[in-house]
């Protein structure tokens, strides 16, 4: 299961725009902490903080326990705001955690063992379709990530739901069928091939079948005597 994390958050006193600009005037990120029906909580994060988080992928599962004036709350990330041009963080919106509460959360997939995949070994491409799974969980029961394991994958094998290890105790949102998450794809050369079997036989044969009969040479014509 996923490691909480601890942030340590300051109090801000005003909401709005004004108030986040200045916020961020004075080096810091605005936030909220909202849900499990308790009022909003407006907080301030050292930007350093923001950054190590999300630089460390995963932090769409990640637990964090944010402290503000000694009181923690267990939350998740939710949403961040980015300044268009430099990509900074601009804003941060953390759901609180209730005890007991089923939350939807998207939890990564990680994919291992490519080497031991024949047909990787032999030039096939993985297409992922799902780079995180939806599912519903216990805020104490998320994981930080699925793995997908490659071995023995073939040509046109795929990677399922029922396929992924760390998903003990867990249902996904999507629930009438076992959905794909990744397929090796063979090389477009190969799908060319199999696409047209025999074409380079049958070319000539089409294009001897096509061409027109040569004329028989005219005779020339007889003589008077």
């Amino acid at each position: 299961m996923a490691n909480r994390v601890s942030i340590e958050a300051e109090a801000r006193p005003r909401a709005g725009k004004g108030a986040a600009r200045a916020t961020r005037r004075d080096g810091r990120v605005p936030g909220v902490i909202y849900g499990a029906r308790e009022p909003a909580t407006l907080i301030s994060l050292d930007p350093r903080a923001v950054l190590r988080e999300l630089h460390r992928g995963g932090w769409q599962s990640r637990l964090y326990e944010i402290t503000v004036d000694g009181v923690a709350t267990r939350a998740l990330i939710r949403d961040v705001q980015h300044h268009p041009v430099s990509d900074t963080p601009l804003h941060v919106d953390f759901q609180r955690l209730a005890t007991g509460e089923t939350i939807r959360v998207d939890i990564p997939v990680h994919f291992e063992n490519e080497l031991a995949s024949p047909g990787i070994k032999r030039g096939a491409v993985l297409n992922v379709v799902r780079h995180t799974v939806e599912v519903s969980a216990d805020p104490d029961s998320i994981p930080e990530q699925f793995t997908a394991d490659l071995t023995g994958l073939d040509f046109n094998d795929t990677i399922r739901w029922s396929n992924l290890l760390g998903t003990e105790g867990l249902r996904p949102v999507i629930t009438d069928r076992d959905f794909v998450i990744a397929t090796v794809s063979p090389p477009a050369k190969i799908l060319e091939v199999a696409a047209e079997p025999g074409a380079g036989a049958a070319a000539p044969a089409a294009a001897a079948k096509a061409a027109p009969a040569k004329a028989a040479p005219a005779k020339a014509p007889a003589k008077k005597k």
